[in-house]
């Protein structure tokens, strides 16, 4: 079978996409994939989603940090970026998804917008709320954990 002309092949969009979670949260692939086709479902529809089509490329996740590949057809990017917003959790852990920027190729999208890793996590007690405290620093952020939760603070919440 031949291969079709350049000109009738169907073109793809590649968008990375930031992904943040609690530092014990475990993301699977799978279950982010299975994320993004159930928002795309919800807010366009079986056929809506079927044409925007989001494919997972590449997916790394360490200590709740983590990036992705998402592929889409060319001229659904807008409805790929409201169905990647509409996802706030994975297999029930919250998560915050963003994402960084499109592109047309695989490998500009890894070159200009992946691989903007946050130095590795570290592990501390602190005073907070009135009380020695756990927290994760990841650059910037400070996870804080309570009970069985944890809670976002800055350098400037703790004491």
């Amino acid at each position: 079978m031949k291969h079709l002309p350049k000109h009738l092949r169907q073109r793809w969009r590649y968008l990375a996409v930031g992904i943040e979670a609690w530092p014990d949260t475990n993301i699977s692939r799978r279950a982010f994939q299975r994320a993004l086709w159930y928002a795309a479902g919800n807010l366009l529809g079986d056929a809506g989603s079927a044409d925007v089509d989001l494919t997972l490329l590449g997916f790394t996740v360490e200590n709740g940090r983590g990036e992705a590949i998402v592929r889409t057809r060319r001229g659904h990017v807008d409805a790929a970026r409201a169905a990647i917003a509409c996802v706030h959790a994975i297999d029930g852990d919250p998560v915050g998804i963003r994402v960084r920027g499109i592109s047309g190729t695989v490998r500009a999208c890894e070159e200009r917008y992946m691989g903007g890793a946050s130095p590795d996590p570290i592990q501390r007690d602190v005073a907070f709320a009135g009380a020695e405290r756990s927290v994760v620093v990841r650059g910037d952020a400070h996870d804080i954990a309570i009970d069985s939760d944890h809670v976002g603070a800055t350098a400037f919440d703790i004491e």
